[in-house]
């Protein structure tokens, strides 16, 4: 049977970094792997970004532009029955940030599903930086997205930070948050992978992907359709390279456009090339990519798009711009 891992975590906890790093070990011990991106949005820039890991042993696909969410449901459906057919040794699902985890137990206990795939391990990313007071419903994805995972990953732990103290904190507001849903299961430091990705080993990989998934039933306080708000696309831009990350980090300073959590998508830069762009407060990654799309994802809470808006539209040159 095909093991099938899902990777799960709230918007802007890092989950496509991680899933580059989780592949490409998975690549290394000689597994045929595919990847499936699960999105709501209609927009999927991740798949840009996981362009570098396409090879003979490895093939991407996604589910995307389909906000009914039985429509979206049927299509990731029809994916890993075609992806079922092909006996990879292991499919990585990453779904969009905003997921509600009975999708996936419920298509792989359908025929014929039941009999191609076996549940290997369910990954929940957390970001270990202080976001302050999240609101009721980040709190709530956090806890829905985190209850079933065989192990809790942490990202962005701060250079002064201990990850024994970065774990402590955030298990600080998984477990109220599980409470607030009524779900039994509370996490302890053991259930906590706390290191430096760069650190990683691939022991610690193996590990993972033998880490597996627990039962846990919770209490669904919304729905997912209901919570797509959090997530503004900005399309069709083009920005001279001097003026793209002074705006972009006008956007993530200023209040007026909300609580932004992240900044990820592609460009193209001043001499026709890609690139990738990765933005959180107080850091920025750019690295070139082979093709791409102008599109900038802007990811948070209590979004305003018309700020957001006249900031990008200050710097962009192009005619043929669009946000939504």
């Amino acid at each position: 049977m095909t093991k099938i891992d899902l990777i799960t975590g709230i918007l802007g906890a890092g989950k496509t970094t991680f899933l580059l790093k989780y592949a490409r070990a998975c690549l290394d011990r000689g597994e045929r792997i595919a990847v499936l991106e699960n999105d709501f949005g209609a927009v999927n820039v991740d798949m840009l970004l996981l362009q570098e890991l396409k090879c003979e042993n490895c093939q991407l696909e996604m589910v995307s532009g389909c906000n009914d969410p039985y429509c979206h449901r049927r299509r990731f459906r029809t994916q890993l029955i075609a992806l079922g057919m092909q006996h990879f040794d292991r499919i990585i699902v990453e779904p969009s940030g905003i997921f509600d985890m009975d999708e996936f137990f419920d298509l792989l206990y359908e025929s014929p599903l039941d009999k191609w795939y076996q549940i290997g391990s369910i990954l929940t990313i957390a970001d270990a930086q202080d976001r302050g007071n999240m609101s009721e419903e980040m709190n709530y994805l956090l806890a829905s997205e985190a209850a079933c995972c065989g192990r809790l990953v942490l990202s962005k732990i701060a250079d002064d930070e201990s990850p024994d103290a970065a774990a402590e904190r955030v298990l600080g507001k998984l477990n109220p948050a599980l409470e607030a849903i009524q779900c039994n299961r509370r996490f302890t430091a053991a259930d906590v992978l706390a290191k430096n990705w760069d650190a990683l080993t691939p022991q610690d990989y193996l590990d993972l992907s033998e880490s597996g998934y627990q039962n846990a039933s919770y209490v669904k306080k919304f729905r997912t359709e209901a919570l797509q708000s959090t997530v503004h696309y900005f399309m069709r831009f083009r920005i001279p390279d001097s003026d793209l990350e002074p705006v972009l980090q006008t956007v993530l300073r200023d209040p007026a456009c909300g609580q932004i959590h992240r900044i990820k998508g592609s460009f193209q830069s001043d001499d026709g090339s890609w690139h990738k762009l990765n933005m959180v407060n107080g850091n920025t990654e750019i690295a070139p990519v082979p093709e791409g799309q102008a599109v900038l994802i802007v990811i948070g809470e209590h979004l305003s798009l018309p700020a957001i808006d006249a900031h990008i539209k200050s710097v962009n040159t192009a005619d043929d711009y669009v946000c939504i």
